[in-house]
């Protein structure tokens, strides 16, 4: 079975004339883009960069950026696309950790990075740049000159399990790692999820996440396997969704709550035309039910909540199965299962929460150079089979449909009780005063640790944060109830929407 590199080369010669990347006022052709793609992997394996050597991404999002993640597809090298928002000591260790023979940067980047070069590891050869060239940086526009537009003959015998991709985890509970996918997994991966969220040759996908995100790699994946055409925002920007969605029929879309929230937002105040779209995934954070059923009012196509885990663990809620079951993300992907485990590693019954772990094809190689975690995230059953854990807690109801309880790490115990800052959370968004909440353990002398809400208010809103305090303990259970309530302006999130109770804790945590 054909791995990625030639199926997008197949899909430039077979649908050649048809539309695979728009942004802005730029079209390529599926013919122009594999074999922008090809001059690219050509300029890489010149300069000496070998199938499975590493390439650092570091750009915005675009048609270079494009480029450069598909085109070190194409040479059978490894892309290492970093979050743009990290801290350049964070940025720095995650290029060294990967080993990085080349890196590509956009002009924004390529002023940032040209102070850290000395930084950088003793394997990097070559530097690119979407911008101008300089003394440090050599230009796309050089690098391709000349190249061949064709998939380099080395790329046509990879082994499946050759490495494809490393995406740094969001760092959300602690220092980031790096997730390794193969050929075969991530070819795996987007058929599965192709399936899944409904993709076909005729998709048009709405790109607002940054190419780094393994969102917006779910949805690209998925849009290029089936050869569709990917239309790309630099940045997320409510207004300029709905007018995109209308003008170019788009029709999916990958987000996070946060965003749909602010589009079901700008529909309520300007309107506008969404009717094109066909399924959209929503993940990266918990969807709540009263955003979840507004996406259904202003949406025809519904919603598909995807559950998941970078390093391979995802489940779906199909729209048609969301009516009763607001609270579920879902059953697991095509070929996929998963277990409910106590504390001992014993297998739960329906309805009992433990930790979710997962198994199937779509399952990560493994964390880069990262033995420790490996072993860390591995479950082996009595039968031998390895299992991936998830660090999560949920339970699966009679149906088969599982529901997420909270974050293992998030869990509050207060008094010898598990206390889930989800259950709480659910509580305080029912009052008409709160916009957004997030609920942590702070020290407790008496219980070990108790529950404190942090809150963001609505605008314009009265209730005082005693009377918001009393207003949730007499709704919640004995050992959910809050010692103490914070109003606060925002509350931070990682470029997912996930909120970082890390910093939180590290903020109120005494």
């Amino acid at each position: 079975m054909p791995l990625l590199p030639e199926i997008l080369a197949l899909h430039g010669r077979w649908r050649a004339p048809r539309p695979a990347v728009i942004c802005g006022d730029t079209t390529l052709d599926w013919r122009a883009f594999t074999a922008a793609n090809h001059r690219f992997a050509h300029g890489l394996l010149a300069r000496g960069v070998a199938p499975g050597d590493r390439v650092g991404v570091v750009m915005c999002n675009g048609l270079p950026m494009v480029q450069a993640l598909f085109g070190t597809l194409a040479a059978g090298a490894v892309s290492v696309p970093i979050n743009l928002s990290v801290s350049d000591a964070a940025l720095v260790a995650m290029l060294v950790d990967a080993g990085i023979s080349a890196l590509v940067v956009s002009p924004d980047q390529q002023v940032r990075l040209t102070p850290l070069l000395a930084q950088l590891p003793d394997t990097l050869q070559l530097t690119l740049t979407s911008g101008a060239g300089d003394k440090h940086w050599t230009s796309l526009e050089a690098h391709c000159a000349g190249q061949a537009e064709t998939l380099p003959d080395a790329v046509r015998t990879l082994c499946p399990d050759a490495p494809l991709n490393i995406i740094y985890s969001s760092g959300t509970t602690g220092l980031p790692k790096g997730i390794l996918h193969s050929h075969r997994t991530r070819r795996d991966w987007a058929y599965d999820l192709a399936i899944a969220l409904r993709y076909h040759g005729a998709a048009r996908t709405l790109l607002t996440i940054g190419l780094y995100s393994n969102i917006s790699w779910v949805a690209m994946l998925c849009t290029v396997l089936a050869g569709g055409t990917l239309v790309l925002h630099e940045r997320f920007d409510p207004a300029a969704f709905v007018a995109t969605a209308a003008r170019e029929r788009i029709t999916h879309t990958a987000m996070v709550p946060i965003q749909f929230q602010r589009v079901v937002e700008q529909l309520q105040a300007e309107g506008g035309d969404v009717s094109s779209l066909q399924a959209m995934m929503s993940c990266g954070s918990p969807l709540r039910e009263g955003l979840k059923r507004d996406i259904f009012a202003y949406f025809p196509c519904g919603i598909i909540e995807l559950y998941g885990l970078t390093e391979g663990i995802i489940t779906t809620l199909e729209p048609e199965d969301a009516e009763g079951r607001w609270a579920s993300v879902g059953r697991p992907l095509i070929g996929t299962d998963l277990r409910i485990l106590d504390e001992d590693s014993r297998e739960l019954p329906h309805g009992v929460a433990g930790e979710i772990v997962s198994r199937g094809r779509i399952s990560m190689p493994g964390y880069w150079r990262r033995d420790d975690a490996n072993a860390e995230a591995e479950y082996i059953d009595a039968a031998g089979l390895q299992w991936l854990r998830s660090g999560d807690i949920g339970y699966v109801d009679e149906e088969g449909f599982l529901y997420i309880v909270d974050r293992k790490k998030d869990m509050i115990l207060s008094g010898g009780q598990n206390v889930y800052p989800q259950d709480i959370e659910a509580v305080l968004v029912q009052h008409a005063q709160v916009s957004d909440v997030a609920v942590i353990g702070i020290p407790s002398a008496r219980w070990g640790e108790s529950p404190l809400a942090l809150v963001v208010t609505t605008a314009g809103a009265t209730t005082a944060e005693g009377e918001l305090l009393a207003w949730a303990n007499a709704r919640l259970g004995k050992q959910q109830r809050l010692a103490e309530l914070k109003f606060v302006d925002d509350l931070p999130r990682n470029p997912n929407g996930k909120i970082l109770k890390r910093e939180l804790r590290m903020q109120f945590g005494e």
